[in-house]
């Protein structure tokens, strides 16, 4: 498994080794290496919410306009996912307030995995001062409620459609 924060190492081959035919069918086999990154797949989103309804409204908003929406109900498994994944989304669209990581530690997380992911902070309990004095901060945010053409907006603004 590859994992961002791995450090390299070099492994000398023992003097004892004899390269065959047999062992040596997989030495041009392409290997992740340190500095392999994961693709962007241009048309994967993350939402993440606690709150299912919005979850599957964000789905059922998004899904029409050809994104695949991939949808977690904390930021906790949110992060696993974008740390191990093989295609990173091109957009993340995370609520301010969940249970033990809120939105603001998402973006910081992703930021540190990937500095130029794109991330829409949604909120209804907090507004844009949240982030004014932080490093870190969201391309875009969206107070909730907020309305389907608001989303939309935002995301195609975002990725340039």
């Amino acid at each position: 498994m590859f994992s961002p924060h791995s450090s390299l190492c070099t492994l000398a081959t023992p003097p004892s080794t004899v390269f065959t035919a047999g062992n040596a069918a997989g030495m041009n086999e392409r290997k992740p290496s340190a500095n392999s990154k994961p693709e962007t797949d241009s048309k994967l989103i993350y939402v993440v919410d606690d709150e299912p309804m919005l979850l599957e409204l964000a789905a059922v908003i998004l899904q029409p306009l050809g994104y695949t929406v991939n949808t977690f109900r904390d930021a906790r498994s949110a992060l696993d996912a974008y740390t191990v994944a093989k295609s990173l989304p091109v957009l993340v669209i995370t609520d301010y307030s969940m249970h033990a990581m809120n939105g603001m530690d998402l973006l910081k997380a992703c930021r540190q995995l990937r500095p130029r992911q794109k991330i829409i902070l949604i909120s209804g309990t907090v507004g844009e001062d949240i982030y004014r004095d932080s490093e870190e901060k969201p391309n875009q945010f969206i107070a909730k409620p907020y309305h389907s053409k608001q989303l939309v907006d935002a995301v195609e603004g975002l990725l340039g459609k």
